[in-house]
């Protein structure tokens, strides 16, 4: 095989090829909650509100997962030169979601709620020393995680049907394993967020076309994403009830200093 020439290119390549980079604000989360954890879940969210709907608008972070090859090492087929070959596909063990949590805090609830129903603790008489937890089958708990990766112009892109726009992270058999502590104090109030681990067997990444996986509008989601909380509501079209983000209604938007994920409050807001 020929070795590489350099090529001279133009403005016009060198803007097209990289001045488009890839926003890191502009996703989406979709959690697929079983049915016998809704079941058991009850009413642990407002009337009139969808849990998946609510946990995808209140996900503030998440991470691209991750992954690597096991190889083996050859050092006896050639003199002097080490060979290592690929056997196995080696995955993160866990994906790590930040959420919102409103003034119900519904999201707590939820992931409380969930690993109560996996690990089947007693649930009356639990203050009791004897007190017994029988932890529930695989199939009843685990599920299917979605993370859609879009940008800003998804719109425009989806119509061309044969143009992938957006790329599709699946996670399957994933289930919560941990709830992070979440501190609280008399200091500045800060924005009360709740980190959740989730494992999860493996993961397929796909490029697909058209809105993201949850049929939100992809820009009313990025500019959620963005840190535009207010009227996001009427925006998307959702009745939540008891709203995670009451504390800036009524606002006017100079109060705040707002960038990518990070909310700052301006003096005289609550």
């Amino acid at each position: 095989m020929a070795a590489p020439n350099p090529s001279i290119k133009n403005v016009a390549d060198i803007k097209f090829r990289l001045l488009r980079p890839a926003l890191t604000s502009h996703y989406e989360c979709y959690f697929v909650i079983p049915e016998k954890v809704g079941n058991f879940m009850g009413k642990v969210v407002p009337a009139n509100t969808n849990t998946t709907e609510l946990l995808t608008l209140s996900c503030s972070e998440a991470s691209l997962p991750g992954s690597s090859l096991a190889t083996h090492e050859l050092n006896n087929d050639f003199t002097g030169v080490t060979q290592r070959h690929a056997y196995r596909r080696l995955y993160d063990d866990r994906a790590d979601f930040t959420f919102y949590v409103g003034r119900g805090y519904e999201q707590i609830r939820v992931f409380e709620r969930w690993i109560q129903f996996i690990s089947g603790e007693q649930q009356t008489g639990s203050e009791n020393l004897n007190s017994f937890y029988r932890v529930k089958y695989p199939k009843d708990y685990k599920t299917t995680i979605y993370i859609t990766k879009f940008e800003r112009d998804i719109n425009q892109r989806s119509k061309d049907p044969k143009k992938p726009n957006n790329l599709v992270y699946s996670f399957y058999n994933a289930f919560p394993v941990s709830i992070n502590s979440m501190p609280v104090s008399y200091d500045s109030s800060q924005l009360l967020k709740c980190t959740v681990s989730f494992s999860y067997d493996r993961y397929m990444a796909e490029n697909k076309a058209g809105v993201s996986s949850s049929g939100t509008n992809p820009e009313d989601q990025s500019l959620f994403n963005n840190g535009s909380l207010l009227g996001y509501e009427s925006a998307l079209g959702l009745d939540l009830g008891v709203q995670p983000v009451d504390y800036f209604n009524n606002t006017s938007p100079n109060q705040f200093n707002i960038s990518a994920g990070t909310f700052t409050v301006g003096s005289g807001t609550q």
